[in-house]
């Protein structure tokens, strides 16, 4: 075999084909629903005219990426279950979208979360630096979707690079949204929830079956004099079972080495049987203090994120996006079930992977783990869940494109640089817009193998929890807001997240060497690493502050705009803020 075929040698056929099918079939839904894609309406907010229910699956599909199929049932695996905390607050999240802000954004309508900024303060200079943070969030959540498509076609390929698996999946996407934007891809996210929902579930009732019960497993992985519930012999895993996740004193709970080296050295100190007590008392107040500051990010961070938030102006009108809203908690809901039962039958059943790295650690048990049945059957279930990754990376990426694309024709090249530019043009400025942010994004993507995809992911939803939702939250609910407190508390927030964001990721990739002063100051490190409990705070208490001494600059309009915002439906205040360009749509 020449050596450019060599990463051929190895492969499952099964599971090459379920991937290939997955991978020809959201191309084909790509062609066909582009041929559906003509205004710019469609491109940016698919003709506002998505039904609850395509619309609830569409979102459903673009939230469940590679951090929920993949990340979750990863850090189940290395972590405990301490990183329920994930699904929960990810769930949780659209609450406050479905009380506070669902409804609201759609009946002020817009085509982009910019749209919604400019308008609601009349400044096009505060669309200029709402833009800033549509791409900001964007480019951190697309790297662990890159992640996991790299670890994914690394699995399927055994000998391809993960920068190949990278940039071969990025690039079907951005073919993809670059064909037919937010209305094309809006079919396909939606049927990609389903294909996720049955990739993830079935394959669990198969390992059941065949390797005994949950409650079995989590019993076999209680630690060393830890109380478990009595294991009937049937259900036992068959593998021999083996030490589990690494119980190294330098692991603070609960998910991270965050403790110092001062710590541990005393501790080591002590008798063996006072360490475990020394341990817990000085590590307790750190692992709260993380714990908090990442339910803070997920929670409040759901309910910023522009990719999502855009989706809402889908709907016809506000009704049908709180409707959708509910749906997507239900959705959402009944998936999360699934990944921590393969993280607890990972812990038994494939130990090996605690010594991998990157591509090769825990971040495949959920492509891995359906092999250990064995057989023609094991690879077809490891075949399904490897669709179903490329579902769950495809999907969102798909959504975060489409925003950052959408911001990026629509707001930066058709509202700054050529307000009078036609829709053709700003069409054109779409596709071209596509490709160039598919590029920048795979080459973030390929520098990322060695972090965890969840770990990614939240750094994107503390960046979102300290500049998009004040600023929904506080411009939809205080007429008080002036653009300057809206502008200082985004700013002030939203960067000193993305600061701490970037210093973590490039201190963990190996760019800069913080390890000796992350060792000696664990609470510097807790607080870049989870920076939400104190950059949303500060966020919203700029946008007070501010507001306060700029009160003269409140829009003058600002009654008819709280009405709009919150107005039954019924009343017709509704209002389209685009009205030049839907004018202008089908031209």
């Amino acid at each position: 075999m020449s050596p450019q075929l060599a990463f051929l040698n190895g492969v499952d056929p099964w599971i090459f084909t379920f991937a290939f099918i997955t991978v020809v079939a959201t191309i084909g839904m790509g062609f066909w629903s582009a041929r559906q894609s003509k205004t710019t309406s469609d491109f940016f907010v698919a003709g506002r005219s998505v039904s609850v229910g395509w619309n609830a699956s569409a979102i459903s599909g673009e939230y469940l990426s590679a951090a929920s199929f993949m990340g979750i049932a990863g850090m189940v695996m290395a972590n405990g279950y301490d990183v329920l905390w994930y699904p929960v607050c990810y769930a949780c999240g659209y609450l406050f979208l479905l009380l506070f802000i669902a409804g609201p954004l759609r009946r002020f309508g817009a085509y982009t979360i910019p749209d919604f900024a400019e308008g609601r303060y009349n400044s096009p200079l505060f669309r200029k630096i709402a833009v800033c943070f549509v791409l900001f969030i964007g480019f951190v959540y697309t790297m662990p979707q890159m992640k996991g498509a790299g670890v994914t076609l690394a699995y399927i390929f055994p000998g391809m690079p993960y920068w190949g698996g990278v940039a071969l999946v990025g690039a079907v996407i951005t073919l993809n949204v670059a064909l037919g934007g937010m209305k094309g891809i809006t079919l396909v996210q939606a049927l990609q929830y389903w294909m996720k929902m049955f990739a993830i579930s079935v394959p669990v009732f198969v390992l059941m079956a065949v390797f005994g019960f949950y409650n079995g497993h989590l019993g076999a992985n209680a630690a060393p004099g830890e109380t478990a519930a009595p294991t009937p012999a049937t259900e036992v895993a068959r593998k021999p079972l083996v030490e589990k996740a690494p119980k190294d004193a330098s692991w603070i709970a609960p998910f991270g080495p965050l403790t110092t080296k001062a710590i541990t050295a005393a501790a080591a100190k002590l008798p063996a049987d006072q360490r475990p007590a020394y341990l817990a008392e000085h590590q307790r107040p750190y692992s709260l203090l993380y714990t908090y500051s990442l339910i803070i990010a997920l929670v409040c961070g759901t309910a910023g994120l522009p990719h999502i938030l855009v989706r809402f102006y889908t709907n016809p009108d506000g009704g049908a996006a709180k409707r959708t809203t509910m749906w997507v908690m239900i959705l959402i809901g009944v998936f999360y079930v699934f990944p921590p039962v393969f993280g607890v039958l990972g812990r038994n059943l494939l130990p090996e992977l605690y010594s991998g790295v990157g591509a090769k650690g825990t971040d495949k048990v959920v492509l891995e783990l359906p092999r250990a049945v064995g057989g023609v059957l094991g690879s077809i279930m490891s075949g399904i869940t490897c669709a179903g990754a490329f579902a769950a990376f495809m999907s969102t990426f798909s959504g975060l494109l489409v925003s950052m694309t959408g911001a990026f024709a629509h707001d930066i090249y058709g509202r700054m640089l050529r307000p009078n530019a036609r829709p053709a043009e700003r069409l054109f400025m779409f596709k071209v817009g596509a490709i160039v942010i598919g590029a920048i994004a795979i080459a973030l993507g390929s520098q990322v193998e060695t972090l965890q995809i969840n770990f990614m992911v939240n750094q994107a939803f503390a960046i979102a929890a300290s500049s998009y939702f004040p600023l929904l939250f506080m411009s939809v609910w205080w007429r008080g807001m002036t653009m300057p407190g809206a502008a200082a508390g985004m700013l002030g927030g939203g960067l000193a997240s993305l600061a701490c964001t970037g210093t973590i990721i490039l201190g963990d990739i190996g760019k800069v060497n913080l390890i000796d002063f992350w060792a000696f100051h664990p609470l510097a490190r807790i607080l870049a690493e989870q920076p939400a409990i104190w950059t949303m705070p500060l966020s919203i208490l700029l946008m007070v502050a501010v507001s306060k001494l700029t009160a003269p600059a409140v829009p003058a309009d600002i009654r008819m705009k709280m009405l709009v915002l919150h107005a039954p439906e019924q009343l017709g205040l509704k209002q389209e803020y685009i009205q030049e360009q839907a004018a202008g749509a089908g031209h």
